[in-house]
């Protein structure tokens, strides 16, 4: 068997990311990096490197039919990270591409940014922020009128997986209640279960963590944010897509919403002209709550590893087809 592998890495990889891909790399396995970013030079040099590409290490940038068909040896793309909606599944399978991803590699970064934002909004940190560099202290009435605590609210999660699991607990011992719902009640989960309707009637947080599917597109829409509690707190740091943006921003200006924390967006790279962005009541981030140090050590061994299981023709790990 030919033990010479080329892989392309789609990152916009700095010196400690190179130097841990270097730690775990194998002999034989040549690793091209190659920029996220659009632009004329970088789309060149992805597509040269695509032409000889064995393995894609990929992170965000859409996987599409186009940029298959520019990797006429590619036999498997290793998501750097859970979700898989950026890659076209069918193609790839069409074509006989394996494809795999790391579930619970980022799951302790993401439920840090969680409860960061849950507690970001509730006190309203962003505007703290902007109002004492203003030069202003004493706070308006309504101002001071506006900001909440966590114990005794109700949190409601869409989704109960590893993340979740990681969160319940920490906000439990701050004095919240938890609840949630999933596709079926999981037996090993000590909260309460109900139905999506009594989710968003008695949450008074209401965090996404569910992958995006047909079923789950823009479930948050008009009718949903409508059914949530008055002065609700909305937290997604799962998929953009599962939210309908002008609702969102319908619910934060003319409806119940006090406030949301964001992580993820419809489109992204988000547009500076996101209304959504405009809003003093929403505190956001750019799809960065998976990213951390550690969670590269982990992702990027795990992802030399099914690399080598490709190239020596193990059995994968965490396969998606």
């Amino acid at each position: 068997m030919d033990n010479n592998m080329n892989i392309v890495f789609q990152f916009d990889a700095g010196k400690q990311i190179k130097t841990l891909v270097e730690e775990h790399n194998h002999e034989g396995f040549k690793i091209t990096y190659c920029s996220e970013n659009a632009g004329e030079a970088n789309d060149k040099h992805l597509a040269s490197a695509l032409e000889d590409a064995d393995v894609l290490w990929h992170v965000l940038a859409p996987v599409t039919k186009a940029v298959l068909d520019r990797a006429p040896n590619l036999k498997l793309i290793q998501k750097v990270g859970v979700g898989v909606n950026t890659i076209d599944l069918e193609e790839a399978k069409a074509r006989g591409i394996r494809v795999c991803n790391m579930p619970g590699s980022n799951s302790n970064a993401v439920a840090e940014v969680t409860v960061m934002l849950i507690l970001a909004t509730l006190k309203q940190l962003t505007k703290m922020d902007r109002i004492t560099r203003s030069g202003q202290w004493r706070l308006t009435t309504e101002q001071q009128e506006s900001l909440s605590e966590l114990r005794g609210k109700t949190v409601g999660f869409f989704g109960f997986g590893s993340i979740p699991r990681l969160i319940a607990p920490i906000l439990e011992a701050m004095g919240a209640k938890i609840i949630y719902t999933a596709t079926q009640p999981k037996d090993d989960v000590g909260h309460r279960f109900v139905e999506f309707s009594e989710l968003l009637q008695v949450s008074d947080v209401l965090t996404l963590h569910a992958g995006f599917t047909e079923s789950t597109a823009s479930i948050m829409n008009d009718k949903a944010f409508a059914s949530m509690k008055p002065g609700a707190v909305f937290i997604n740091t799962s998929r953009g897509g599962l939210v309908n943006e002008k609702a969102l921003h319908h619910a934060l200006t003319e409806g119940t919403l006090a406030a949301a924390g964001l992580d993820v967006f419809v489109e992204e790279p988000a547009l500076a002209s996101n209304p959504l962005l405009a809003l003093e009541n929403v505190i956001v981030s750019p799809h960065v709550a998976w990213l951390t140090q550690e969670t590269w050590q982990r992702s990027i061994a795990i992802a030399m590893e099914n690399s080598q299981k490709h190239r020596d023709g193990d059995v994968l790990i965490y396969p998606i087809i």
